[in-house]
């Protein structure tokens, strides 16, 4: 099962090491893994999608990350309603004006922005849902897409209480 994990760590080097090696030695595979900054400038929040067997194996190593010394607050999301977007930006070839007509189409299709055009490319750029990235890629299997960089899911609980106020469980 997936599960998004928010974090709040001091803004320090090393953090996200500590965490990410936490995890991966307690040979749990994390899908994605992103930090920036908050709203607090000393404070990182890092957001790590994981997949675990059972929750049981979960909650050990959140237990375990809320022991570490510059973390602040670890919050399972998928404990209550979220928000969950990503950031892709795709590279896609396109030789002929008729290409590059066909992709600006698909671009428009799914809200896409085309940000950069070349004489034989295009770089598409999309937010959204996993899901609805996916389903952009697949309309892209007919072209030759050159390159792609994903920034993998950042999430929100919905509502009024921010993950340092949520309790953890």
């Amino acid at each position: 099962m997936r599960q998004h994990l928010a974090i709040l760590a001091d803004n320090k080097p090393g953090v996200l090491t500590h965490v990410a090696g936490l995890i991966s030695r307690r040979a749990i595979n994390i899908e994605c893994i992103n930090a920036g900054y908050t709203e607090e400038p000393d404070v990182t929040r890092i957001n790590i999608v994981v997949s675990v067997e059972n929750r049981w194996e979960l909650d050990q190593a959140v237990n375990q990350l809320a022991k570490l010394i510059d973390v602040i607050k670890v919050v399972n999301l998928d404990d209550a309603p979220l928000v969950s977007y990503e950031l892709a930006m795709v590279k896609v070839k396109c030789d002929t004006p008729a290409v590059r007509d066909e992709l600006t189409n698909i671009a428009n299709l799914f809200h896409a922005k085309v940000v950069d055009v070349q004489r034989d490319s295009l770089i598409f750029r999309l937010t959204g849902r996993e899901d609805h990235i996916e389903a952009l890629l697949r309309m892209l299997d007919d072209y030759e897409v050159i390159e792609i960089a994903r920034t993998g899911q950042i999430s929100l609980s919905r509502g009024v209480i921010p993950v340092k106020q949520m309790r953890m469980r």
